[in-house]
């Protein structure tokens, strides 16, 4: 066995988010000189269940073994079918098993990327459920730098509290860019509320929740009783559409579960 290999593998495998679980098998595995092997590794986020398959291969030069990718099967509480994808860890980034986890949960996330001359860019990346590749994995959407959202000033717009310090801004702005949905406290004249918010890059917003994870709407996040002015009318009829568009956007994810079936399809 190269015990070089066998610890940059080990590295590989905690940092995608597998943790360090698998470790000993890994070693097994590589000792056995096999020219593929898999790995197999459970979680549980909430009521979620993950089911992940970690592929390796040998080089045919030599005895180096690589983790290109990882088959996820997604099976979400009253969903149906479970939901399937596979994940490769590309040499400019490499998406998380969490990470991965948002994705298939309809959530977006934030990656830094190269192009095809090798050029640094910013994007947030979203499942397009819609559509899916020659092989039958879902596509990918982007939304790049100048799509026009920013995180930080949909952010701006609201009383946070987590907004408060630099230390927690920064914790918060990173949690949303993995695509987390995470649970921050909005300061209004009658207290302090709890609530779940999320990024939503397509449309240039973020998803806000109570504390039973029904969307808020923009005139209850405000504040307003009857007679509110007719900007924030304006922005609660556009808050409206964009929460018909998500809706559907839900829909087709709802759909999807119920379409795959197969497992082992892969994302570029």
């Amino acid at each position: 066995m190269n015990q070089k290999n066998f610890e940059y593998l080990k590295e590989q495998v905690k940092f995608s988010g597998f943790g360090e679980g698998l470790e000993s098998e890994l070693k097994m595995n590589l000792e056995k000189q096999m020219p593929s092997f898999e790995l197999k590794h459970q979680a549980a986020y909430g009521k979620d269940e993950v089911s992940a398959t970690l592929h390796f291969r040998r080089s045919e030069q030599n005895d180096m073994y690589f983790f290109n990718k990882y088959d996820i099967e997604l099976k979400q509480l009253g969903a149906g079918n479970a939901l399937c994808q596979t994940f490769y860890l590309a040499k400019d980034h490499t998406i998380t098993l969490k990470e991965a986890y948002n994705l298939m949960s309809g959530r977006s996330i934030n990656k830094d990327l190269n192009n095809k001359d090798g050029m640094l860019y910013n994007a947030w990346l979203q499942l397009d459920f819609k559509q899916t590749d020659d092989k039958g994995n879902f596509k990918i959407k982007q939304f790049h730098q100048n799509y026009g959202f920013d995180l930080t000033k949909e952010l701006d717009k609201h009383l946070i509290k987590e907004l408060g310090t630099e230390q927690d801004k920064t914790r918060l702005i990173e949690s949303l860019n993995r695509g987390n949905r995470q649970m921050v406290t909005f300061m209004y004249e009658s207290g302090e509320q709890k609530r779940f918010i999320e990024a939503s890059p397509q449309f240039k917003s973020i998803n806000i929740y109570d504390s039973n994870l029904r969307r808020v709407g923009l005139r209850e996040v405000a504040g307003e009783k009857e007679g509110q002015s007719d900007s924030i009318q304006k922005e609660a009829k556009k808050a409206n559409q964009k929460q018909s568009d998500l809706d559907d956007e839900q829909e087709t994810i709802k759909e999807s579960n119920k379409r795959i079936r197969s497992k082992g399809h892969s994302i570029h």
